[in-house]
């Protein structure tokens, strides 16, 4: 009996089948509608076959925009949403809950697992065509049938590891489904524990990097960005990473710490990526068309927009939302650049009355404070050309209107100068980043420090250096010793951790980090159960101005917000998953 292939259950938990139109499920360019097609017509089609694993890509979603403009850094104490009644408010003022749910991507993550399984289960035998799409270029042996068809797999086991892992890192655990199911089969299916999910997914990582090339210079050009083997390192290095942590691993089993050593290790071994030259330019892709910088490992199909620049930049700016506003907690992560040295150090150099001056260039790259109060004045740190005024009566600044910043700062990290929405717009091309090398770095370095200590610390101070002397950035190198009374020498295993967790937050803030670090090092009642603050500026001469802290707003954590609450409509339809604790 004919079906509808572009028919499928949303979730396995669903009670019923969901439609989709076929326009909606396998678009190639070419196919214009009509009847509908058997199962045996789309794999007998090499179009169709190919483009169904497009569509399992096209369930990674960018995340600049959760809602009203809202990023998750909102959700921690990197920043706050100049929209106080944005609904990312849930997740910091104790409302969060399985009726009021926000990041909401259950049902989203089973579509993307259905539709790998489902490829998985049909690719072998069907009629796609052996396709040129490796380098180095027309070597016959990459364009053999089996070939192509096990670079798919490898790629199919990769999305669907990928989603598991969205699963794992919200709800704490899954059910796991390696097949398409189908109405006849059980639905109402409980959750596996978190280490079977964890096995679960490395042994799909696992599958893909036996499948796929070694990295996204493997690629040729149009294929670029499509999972390599160093996509499934990444994303075995991050989970291994979250396992290690107090949250998972309450023992401090060293065994645990080891293993996310030796994930973060394999992938720095390939030699494949390295730090980009040019932090601000990450992000941005190139207008040639050539994306993926030696830093990125896996990110989103390039957006070509401007509403990442309208959402967040400052509102005297063509009547930009201004909507990621910086917290202080966010901007006092930022060290000395002449010392290299905390500004709670009294030997840093920070100096209070001029606070932004001779500090971290990271701070300029990814936030926007008072321009005019840095002394000397620097004008690369305007935006567009022009000074961002955030003082008490700027252009900028406190309370001018609903949508200017609520904490003295504005986010500078994604922006594009060249992006236009007023008038004749202009465009910027860039993905979301899943996945770069600057955390591969880091994940080593947390790991390395939680199984040698200080005994580890000739490695873990060489590579938070490849890090902190990234072109541009430049800090002063973290040492062992202290010739020149300059740099900040690490004492000991807690000075360590210390000292990687806020080049963690300082390197990837804004970048859904941190959201999840807190909460993995099990620290999050103290460190998100407490207001955030910002800074009141008043200009007193032209030159001159006051910094006065104070209070933004309060929040609110606790035990059960370690994880995200099952949300209730996915409960009534499978009663066997079960709630999270506290909901």
């Amino acid at each position: 009996m004919k079906k509808n292939i572009f028919y499928l259950i949303l979730a396995f938990v669903a009670l019923a089948i969901a439609g989709c139109k076929k326009s909606d499920f396998l678009q190639d360019g070419s196919f214009s509608g009509g009847n509908d097609i058997t199962e045996a017509q789309l794999w007998a089609n090499p179009d169709y076959a190919r483009n169904f694993l497009n569509n399992v890509y096209a369930v990674l979603s960018d995340r600049y925009n959760l809602g009203d403009g809202a990023l998750l850094a909102s959700g921690s104490d990197e920043a706050v949403n100049s929209n106080q009644n944005s609904s990312i408010s849930t997740l910091n003022n104790g409302t969060w809950s399985p009726v009021r749910t926000f990041d909401e991507v259950y049902a989203d993550m089973y579509v993307g697992i259905r539709k790998a399984n489902m490829f998985l289960e049909k690719v072998d035998g069907s009629a796609i065509v052996p396709i040129d799409e490796v380098l180095p270029a027309n070597v016959a042996e990459n364009q053999t049938y089996v070939a192509q068809i096990e670079r798919l797999k490898g790629q199919a086991y990769f999305l669907r590891a990928f989603f598991q892992f969205e699963l794992l890192k919200r709800y704490g655990s899954f059910p796991i489904v390696t097949k398409t199911l189908t109405i006849n089969d059980n639905l109402d299916l409980p959750r596996n524990t978190f280490d079977q999910c964890i096995a679960q997914i490395s042994a799909d990582c696992e599958a893909a990097i036996a499948r796929l090339p070694i990295s996204p210079s493997d690629w040729n050009n149009v294929n670029r960005g499509r999972a390599a083997q160093t996509s499934a390192m990444a994303l075995k290095s991050r989970m291994l990473l979250y396992a290690a942590s107090p949250q998972y691993n309450s023992t401090g089993d060293v065994t645990k710490w080891q293993a996310a050593v030796d994930a973060a290790k394999r992938l720095m071994d390939t030699g494949k990526h390295g730090i980009y030259t040019s932090y601000p330019n990450i992000w941005l892709w190139n207008v040639s068309g050539a994306a993926y910088n030696n830093e990125v490992i896996f990110a989103t199909q390039t957006l070509n927009t401007n509403t990442i620049e309208s959402n967040n930049a400052p509102v005297s700016y063509d009547g930009a939302a201004g909507r990621t506003n910086p917290t202080q907690e966010m901007v006092d992560a930022f060290e000395m650049k002449t010392t290299g040295k905390p500004i709670t150090d009294a030997a840093s150099g920070y100096v209070a009355t001029n606070p932004y001056a001779n500090r971290d260039p990271r701070l300029a790259f990814a936030i926007m404070f008072n321009t005019a109060s840095v002394q000397p004045i620097v004008t690369a740190n305007n935006f567009k050309g022009k000074p961002v005024e955030t003082f008490v009566g700027g252009k900028d600044g406190l309370g001018l209107n609903v949508n200017a910043t609520k904490t003295g700062y504005y986010m500078r990290k994604y922006l594009s100068e060249s992006a236009v929405w007023a008038g004749t717009a202009t465009n910027i091309r860039r993905p979301w980043v899943f996945f770069r090398y600057a955390e591969i770095l880091l994940n080593y370095a947390e790991a390395l420090n939680e199984v040698q200590g200080v005994g580890g610390q000739t490695e873990i101070l060489r590579v938070l250096n490849l890090i902190r002397n990234r072109t541009g950035v430049a800090m002063p190198l973290l040492q062992t010793t202290n010739p020149a009374g300059n740099g900040y020498v690490i004492p000991s295993k807690e000075e360590f951790r210390k000292r990687i967790r806020n080049e963690r937050r300082v390197e990837l803030c804004f970048e859904e980090q941190r959201f999840y670090d807190v909460r993995r090092w099990k620290e999050g009642e103290a460190t998100f159960n407490k207001p955030v603050t910002g800074m009141r500026i008043v200009q007193l001469t032209p030159t001159t101005f006051s910094y006065t802290p104070f209070v933004v707003e309060s929040r609110a954590f606790t035990a059960r917000n370690y994880l995200y609450p099952i949300a209730q409509n996915e409960l009534n339809k499978a009663p066997a998953l079960g709630q999270n604790p506290g909901y």
